[in-house]
This record gives C-alpha cells, structure tokens and sequence, in this order.
C-alpha cells in the first residue's frame, strides 16, 4: 500500500455533532440541498435527518509490463450509518450550516476504518478492471466529512423521506 497523502477539508466531527439525538440546532458540514426545506410540499411538520457520510478522492497507480503505468481516479463515498462503501461522481461540495429541528444520525463507523473499507474496495474496483501484475499503488488524495440532509414529511397520505439532494420521494414505513 503507498503512504496515504490525505488531507482533511473539514474535521473528522463537528464539534456538535456528538451522536446524541434530536437536537434544536446543529451546526453541520453539509452537501447544499437542492431542494430547500420550506420548499417541501406537506401537510404538517418538516422535519430534518443528518446523515454521515466520509468522502475520498482516491487516485490508482497501476504498474503494466512493457506499457506505460495507468492511473485511474476514483470517488468513494462511505455511509457511516450503514457501514457502506459506494462509488460516487464527484466529491460534493460542503458547507457548514446551522440545522434546526434535526435529528443527527450517529457515524457508527470511525474514520480510520473508513479508509480501511474504501481501500479495500478501491482495491477490489481496480482488480475487476485490470488483471494485476502487482499491487496497485493507493492514494488517498483528499477526504471530506458530510452530512445529507432528508426531510420528514407529514402528509395525509402518509409520512414520506425527501432526499434533499435529489428530491426523490420514498414512503416511511411504520
């Protein structure tokens, strides 16, 4: 594995995103909502989900016989609620906002096992795409620390969760 050349743009935790759980006010690094929160169509309260996430930069340096070396870029998104590892487009761009009325969701998943998991599956990426001579040289070129924000909908037809980045709607079972 290649020395790790991270560099942090926003600290691992906000200072008041401890896990406790619905707060009045939470000041959080977010991905921007495209649809804002009083833009939500409902029938009752809006209210506010934190989730977090750690966002990589990470470039692949794969050595070829005979060929010039290869270099591949990828974005790695790791759900720290749900201990996932996915594939993203781009690394989102962050700001610090206060939240009110929002319930944050604990990272359940430290942020050096984070690395771990999107090593390891940066890793498994680039093996599927090239047959391996040797070891891929992994750098991890920036992380980011996020939350998405989802809106709890009251409506007459049922409670729904909006993706505040997409907008997309999905029923809350109960």
């Amino acid at each position: 594995m290649a020395a790790d050349n991270a560099t942090d743009t926003v600290p691992d935790a906000a200072p008041d995103a401890r896990p406790d759980a619905r707060r009045e006010e939470a000041s959080l690094p977010v991905i921007p909502p495209s649809l804002p929160r009083e833009d939500v169509e409902a029938d009752g309260r809006v209210g506010a989900v934190a989730y977090p996430y750690r966002v990589y930069e990470v470039t692949v340096t794969v050595g070829r016989k005979f060929l010039p070396e290869r270099e591949l870029t990828y974005v790695v998104s790791v759900d720290r609620a749900r201990r996932l590892v996915l594939r993203a487009d781009t690394v989102p761009d962050v700001e610090t906002r206060d939240v009110e009325d929002v319930l944050v969701l604990p990272a359940d998943l430290p942020e050096e096992l984070c690395r771990e998991r999107a090593h390891d599956t940066v890793f498994g990426w680039t093996t599927r795409k090239f047959a391996l001579g040797s070891s891929p040289d992994i750098d991890f070129e920036r992380g980011i620390e996020a939350y998405k924000l989802f809106w709890l909908v009251e409506r007459d037809g049922g409670d729904v969760i909006v993706d505040s980045v997409s907008g997309e709607e999905s029923p809350l079972d109960g």
